[in-house]
């Protein structure tokens, strides 16, 4: 009992993962078959990719609502703007810098204007939703035009075997590990999300490294948005108004990074995204309704927020959970 007591929720995460790989295993004939565990991780990867960069945002005690449908919306315009005869290339770095420009005004609202990040970030992924579909394109779903073929490679194609998104997911996951251990931007961050107050007492330049984690926050989830598009030939802006934005959150928190800020690791969205795989390939397998697996996720989503408001109080005043 004292063993299981030092576990700490990445920990136990991993090994429910385990657990899940194991039950599923016996009950699931060809789930441990090597075809269908890359396809388990190359369908999570996208969420993987997108963890990180929500994983950032809310170590420095932030969080992105808008992530989701900046990156619908940024790389539908890249395709339609390839489509009416913009070189790839220049349509490609258009969308990007579009991407990081809206993720540059999310962050001075929030940093400069002193917005709570999670109304100015509802609130501008909605605002970009409208104006994408108003004045950037008027369909919900933008086809890969026929001079962008070769990019079905980066979504479909494989490197020694190993799916491409498999590959860009780690690539993506040691950049953030590497920022966050050795560049003086990460310890940054780290630090105005433990406590900002004490981070800009000691020298902290914090509005500038709170804008700094909305704009990798975008730069990342447009790589997203480039894999997703990948994988399906299109972008369908639809999936700006689904449940998706939760299920990166559902990742986070899972995995162990506290939403107070300040806590937590890249290898957490690892953990998180393994557990999620796990899970949503089983229910595939099993076939229960879609429907169903939202109101498992959301039960999953509710507890690991209650289990992190135990673990990782926000203050020293909610800390004292013995009070009435």
């Amino acid at each position: 009992m004292r063993a299981l007591g030092r576990l700490n929720q990445e920990q136990i995460v991993f090994g429910l993962a385990i657990l899940l790989c194991a039950v599923f295993a016996v009950a699931l004939p060809g789930f441990l078959a090597v075809s269908n565990l890359l396809n388990l991780v190359r369908s999570v990867s996208i969420l993987g990719i997108l963890g990180v960069a929500m994983g950032l945002v809310v170590i420095g005690r932030g969080i992105d609502l808008s992530l989701v449908a900046l990156m619908a919306i940024s790389v539908a315009w890249t395709l339609q703007m390839a489509a009416n005869g913009m070189p790839l290339p220049l349509a490609v770095a258009v969308g990007m810098a579009f991407s990081v420009v809206v993720g540059t005004i999310t962050g001075v609202l929030i940093a400069y204007v002193e917005i709570p990040a999670i109304f100015a970030t509802l609130a501008m992924g909605t605002l970009i939703y409208g104006f994408g579909r108003y004045l950037l394109f008027s369909l919900d779903v933008i086809y890969l035009p026929n001079n962008a073929r070769y990019l079905l490679w980066l979504g479909q194609g494989s490197v020694f075997g190993i799916p491409v998104p498999i590959l860009v997911f780690a690539v993506v996951c040691l950049g953030g590990y590497l920022f966050l251990r050795y560049t003086k931007a990460g310890r940054y961050l780290r630090a105005v999300g433990d406590n900002l107050q004490a981070a800009r007492i000691t020298g902290v330049p914090v509005r500038p490294i709170i804008v700094m984690q909305y704009m990798l926050s975008s730069l990342i989830g447009f790589v997203a948005g480039m894999i997703t598009m990948a994988s399906v030939a299109s972008m369908n802006t639809r999936i700006a108004n689904s449940t998706y934005v939760y299920d990166v959150i559902l990742v986070v928190v899972l995995g162990g990074i506290g939403l107070s800020g300040g806590k937590g690791r890249i290898r957490n969205v690892v953990v998180g995204t393994l557990l999620i795989g796990v899970l949503l390939n089983g229910m595939t397998i099993m076939d229960i309704q879609y429907t169903v697996q939202n109101v498992i996720k959301g039960i999953i989503l509710l507890t690991a927020i209650v289990i992190d408001t135990i673990l990782n109080p926000r203050d020293e005043q909610t800390a004292q959970q013995g009070d009435i």
